[in-house]
């Protein structure tokens, strides 16, 4: 797939809308009783950007981007900022935020993820694309060195050893992370006029696998 590692501009992603979209089908039986299935194994992001657009250089900046990434034809980064770390929104990554798995002794190689629960159930979503610099990774509580101990790739959200962890060790991880998108049109439409009175331009995007 065609993706370039670069980030939307942050302060113009800050104040869209979007979330998570599941794909539930919901049969209703002759009964009255439901079955209900799904053909997602994980959830799908949307958003609009067009709602961050402040001012007229906004809109510019937008433009040189959407043509910087061909409309729909290359995917890019995404900041959600109301999901973008490890932890809680208020407190700052740390490397005991997430399991992700335990050493066998032969194993160098865990993917990045992040874990939602409520209640007794949980959901575990892969992270495909941590934010440089911000991954801290421990070993059965003891912290790593990254370039030391181990390395990133960020294009995959793969955390690898340069040695093993040990049978029975708890590889954890804090982080932060974007949303790997492309634009979900290849048309924008403008107008100065309107812009000035309040209006903005609807400028879908929606999450890709990576």
């Amino acid at each position: 797939m065609s993706f370039h590692e670069v980030r939307f501009p942050p302060t113009l992603s800050f104040g869209s809308v979007g979330g998570p979209e599941r794909r539930t089908e919901v049969v209703t039986l002759a009964n009255g009783f439901e079955e209900r299935n799904t053909p997602w194994s994980h959830s799908r992001r949307r958003y609009d950007a067009g709602l961050g657009m402040r001012s007229l250089d906004d809109i510019e900046t937008l433009i040189a981007f959407f043509e910087a990434r061909r409309g729909q034809l290359f995917g890019f980064r995404w900041k959600d900022w109301s999901d973008y770390k490890s932890c809680a929104p208020s407190t700052a990554p740390h490397y005991n935020d997430q399991d992700l798995g335990w050493g066998d002794g032969t194993t160098t190689v865990f993917q990045v993820q992040k874990r939602y629960r409520s209640g007794e159930n949980s959901y575990t979503r892969p992270i495909r694309k941590p934010v440089a610099g911000s991954v801290k990774v421990g070993i059965s509580g003891d912290p790593q060195i990254e370039t030391v101990d181990y390395e990133v790739d960020l294009a995959a959200g793969q955390v690898t050893f340069f040695s093993p962890p040990p049978g029975g060790a708890q590889v954890t991880a804090g982080f932060e992370f974007d949303v790997p998108v492309r634009f979900d049109t290849d048309r924008i439409q403008t107008s100065v006029a309107s812009f000035q009175a309040g209006d903005v331009p609807n400028v879908p995007v929606v999450e890709v696998r990576v």
